[in-house]
């Protein structure tokens, strides 16, 4: 049975970063295995001798677990990288390495948590376990009705749409919110799309730790019922991303000019002939496409057709006498034509006569 875990678990079980972190580094070229440069996706067994920066790093280093509540105040940056001016470590100055789980936006408050435990980061991270996160907004105008609603159905952004939440207004201005997802800026976001602007943001809760009392800029120990309570909601973690649904665009100009294209002139679907075209095409095919395409209608059609079928006919045999219609051009010129074969009849009759 293969007893070997990720290279960059064994390195945040140390207690050394983060997994995420571990990934950078791995990439950067500063990890080591075994004397070989390390790849991503390489995996550690019991034995192996593992370097970062030339340092070894081993399990029996491993320092005591730390998991930290901050109330992170206004204008701290949420990463590791301390040459950044007002970044959380240097602001907090633990005397061990912590790192943040997720981030909190330098113009937002509220509580962070940090630990040197790199397992447990990756799994909190992860919105498809629902971990729960609590938030109070102020905006910069009345809230009108429907916009919890909106808020709690979902909103497009980045590409995909925000999974459902619980929205309730609180105030004049303000509302809380509880997520699931953790995508960049997105209460802001989601506020812009329905005309608001946020003034105020505040998380106040993580999956069962509040803020209640913390002052910002200060930080407290979590408590072990806490800490169980935190390890027993990500021990079935998956690990895994949660698939956000796409979002697609409404229709623009460009599409539905591509739709009016599929349709004929009569307005019906192409390969889905109406009435007047099968008509026009069993029994006068070569008329409908010569025909004007103002003659669009069914009348129009049938009259021209029967118009022309009554020439044809009247050019083919002899004019009816006795008819009740009206004489058109073409019956005058047929009338005359009996009138102007009886008169050689009469002189040749005479002719006779007169001859006897």
């Amino acid at each position: 049975m293969d007893q070997s875990i990720s290279l960059n678990k064994f390195i945040s079980d140390t207690g050394y970063c983060s997994r995420r972190e571990a990934d950078e580094l791995i990439t950067a070229g500063r990890v080591l295995i075994n004397n070989k440069p390390a790849r991503l996706g390489n995996r550690y067994k019991h034995g192996d001798q593992v370097e970062v920066d030339g340092s070894l790093i081993t399990m029996d280093n491993r320092e005591k677990l730390v998991y930290i509540a901050f109330n992170k105040p206004l204008g701290i940056t949420t990463t590791t990288e301390e040459h950044v001016k007002g970044n959380i470590i240097s602001y907090i100055n633990f005397p061990k390495r912590i790192f943040p789980i997720g981030r909190l936006d330098k113009d937002s408050e509220g509580l962070i948590f940090l630990t040197n435990d790199g397992d447990i980061v990756n799994k909190l991270l992860r919105a498809g376990n629902a971990h729960e996160k609590e938030y109070i907004v102020r905006v910069n105008k009345p809230i009108t009705p429907g916009f919890a609603e909106k808020m709690a159905a979902g909103i497009p952004m980045l590409g995909t749409v925000t999974l459902p939440c619980k929205v309730v207004v609180t105030g004049r201005q303000s509302f809380r919110i509880v997520l699931t997802q953790g995508l960049n800026r997105q209460i802001r976001r989601m506020c812009e799309f329905l005309g608001y602007n946020v003034e105020g943001l505040q998380r106040v809760r993580i999956m069962n730790v509040r803020i209640d009392k913390l002052a910002p800029g200060k930080w407290r120990y979590l408590s072990d019922a806490e800490i169980t309570l935190l390890k027993e909601s990500v021990k079935d973690s998956s690990g895994q991303a949660v698939k956000h649904p796409k979002f697609r665009e409404p229709a623009t100009k460009s599409t539905s000019s591509k739709k009016k294209a599929s349709f004929t002139r009569s307005g019906e679907k192409e390969g889905r002939p109406d009435k007047t075209k099968r008509t026009s095409s069993g029994k006068n095919a070569g008329t409908s496409r010569k025909s004007s395409p103002e003659r669009n209608s069914l009348a129009e059609k049938k009259a021209d057709f029967q118009k022309k079928a009554k020439a044809a006919k009247k050019l083919s045999s002899p004019a009816k006498t006795g008819s009740s219609a009206k004489p058109s051009a073409t019956k005058k010129t047929s009338s005359k034509t009996p009138i102007t074969e009886k008169k050689p009849m009469g002189k040749y009759k005479a002719f006779l006569q007169k001859g006897k």
